[in-house]
């Protein structure tokens, strides 16, 4: 069954870019950020362990504290919306978080025993990504980023631009965004920013790579 014409699917593609230049007197309708939003949150992720959360930064105090620390950001006064997406800093098999999961899907007994083994194979052995903190946020940071792509994607869908962002100085954004209460340092911290509204001026027409450059069918 085909849900999307796959031509206007394409399109919203192309004209999708990075936009640096937002019209800061337009604001995205709540109704349609918080479906981008949804579609962050209805994303998948390995071994569905959801490993993100998504702060949406409008208070424009907040942002100026940001502003020194994010040359990747020149938008902050214009952006309609502009979301750190915070990534698990211990996701692993053995934890509480991971028992959560568990309890979302209503796994007890065998059943519960069962798949942690496997989860623990799998963080320890097939992905191997405890040998080390780093690794293990790494592992969390990169789901988040199938979370970007997809609230990104949507946007376009709706005619909404974004940018996604790592050029901040992470150390510090960091700081601010814990000192202010918003989340726990030692539980969490950023991934990723990415920033939403509606762009001012047309961009460039981006540059890619061909399609038999970086597809190959095996048969």
């Amino acid at each position: 069954m085909t849900i999307f014409n796959k031509d206007d699917l394409i399109n919203a593609f192309h004209r999708r870019a990075s936009t640096r230049s937002y019209d800061g007197n337009r604001k995205i309708p709540a109704d349609d950020f918080n479906a981008i939003l949804e579609l962050g949150r209805l994303s998948p992720s390995s071994v569905g362990s959801e490993p993100w959360q998504f702060l949406v930064l409008q208070n424009q105090d907040l942002r100026q504290k940001l502003k020194p620390y994010a040359w990747g950001i020149p938008t902050m006064e214009t952006a309609s919306h502009i979301v750190a997406i915070l990534a698990k800093k211990n996701a692993r098999y053995d934890t509480p978080y991971f028992g959560e999961i568990m309890d979302r899907r209503g796994l007890q007994g065998d059943d519960r025993v069962k798949i942690m083994e496997v989860y623990k194979k799998f963080q320890t052995e097939d992905i191997a990504i405890l040998d080390s903190d780093r690794s293990l946020f790494d592992w969390a940071s990169k789901q988040t980023y199938i979370a970007l792509a997809n609230m990104m994607t949507g946007a376009a869908m709706l005619g909404i631009d974004s940018c996604p962002i790592e050029g901040f100085d992470y150390k510090e954004v960091n700081r601010i965004l814990a000192e202010e209460g918003l989340f726990d340092p030692n539980e969490w911290a950023i991934s990723v920013m990415v920033t939403f509204g509606y762009r001012d001026k047309e961009i460039r027409q981006k540059a890619r790579k061909t399609f038999d450059e970086v597809v190959k069918f095996v048969e």
